[in-house]
């Protein structure tokens, strides 16, 4: 891998994280650490966590502590300096534009109605993000067209994000900003910084990292994704023509990660 800068942008969970079902490949974090370590590299993690759950996995997994961490499924972006985790407020403005004029206490009170959700804890919650718990993950089909008709029927426009939770079986939806998603961040923060499109290099195992994966940045699948993911990936690029924005790790976890960084970051290099 050449040193020309990268800003290094990586969902956590069964990306770097090895918490899914596959084995993790030796050394993957030490190997991953290590890279970013490297000053031509700018690390920003891009999850679904909030600060304290993702300082928790950067203590419990020995990760690298990050320049940049964008959270909450996109809603906050975090200047990292050693200890002091600064908010980048004029993300905070910029996905506050296309939120519904009353906040997130119109959009509890729009859902009301919809059997089968159950509002998260309030540390789950911000005010960009309106986050509930679908026990039942197998209702996704009836509860997303129930969610969007009553958003319809009250003229908000935003962004409903739907996960599950791999341990637990239990469906996640997220309401965000129609701005506030991963994609919008990563280029959000590739604008703020500077870099350069082909600098940039995400990573990602599951649904909803898709926006980002099948989209221009360039992106690396790891190994351990589901197959649906991979299918519907692998789809979408192939119909928009952005095949070449998308690698396919091998390797599981961090190691997948490095796999696809290797495979970006060589490619223009000669001979390669």
């Amino acid at each position: 891998m050449r040193d020309t800068p990268l800003l290094l942008c990586t969902d956590m969970d069964r990306t770097i994280i090895p918490n899914g079902a596959q084995p993790e490949p030796p050394r993957a974090r030490e190997n991953f650490a290590a890279y970013c370590a490297q000053p031509h590299v700018t690390l920003a993690y891009v999850t679904g966590r909030d600060r304290g759950l993702v300082q928790q996995a950067i203590a419990e997994y020995d990760l690298p502590t990050p320049d940049y961490a964008i959270t909450d499924v996109g809603t906050i972006i975090y200047q990292i300096d050693q200890a002091d985790w600064s908010r980048r407020t004029e993300w905070e403005a910029e996905i506050d534009r296309d939120w519904p004029e009353g906040g997130r206490d119109v959009l509890v009170q729009a859902l009301d109605s919809v059997s089968g959700l159950r509002l998260q804890e309030p540390d789950k919650q911000n005010t960009h993000k309106v986050s509930y718990y679908v026990p039942d993950a197998s209702a996704h089909d009836s509860i997303r067209p129930a969610i969007q008709q009553a958003l319809d029927q009250r003229g908000f426009r935003v962004n409903v994000i739907w996960s599950v939770d791999e341990e637990s079986g239990t469906g996640l939806i997220d309401l965000l900003p129609v701005r506030a998603n991963k994609r919008h961040a990563i280029e959000f923060l590739q604008q703020q910084l500077g870099v350069a499109p082909r600098q940039v290099v995400f990573a990602g195992d599951s649904g909803n990292d898709l926006p980002v994966l099948i989209s221009p940045i360039q992106s690396v699948l790891v190994g351990n994704a589901a197959a649906d993911v991979r299918v519907a990936a692998e789809t979408a690029v192939q119909e928009s023509n952005l095949r070449d924005s998308l690698y396919v790790a091998d390797a599981y976890y961090a190691g997948g990660v490095l796999e696809g960084v290797a495979h970006f970051m060589d490619k223009d290099s000669p001979g390669a």
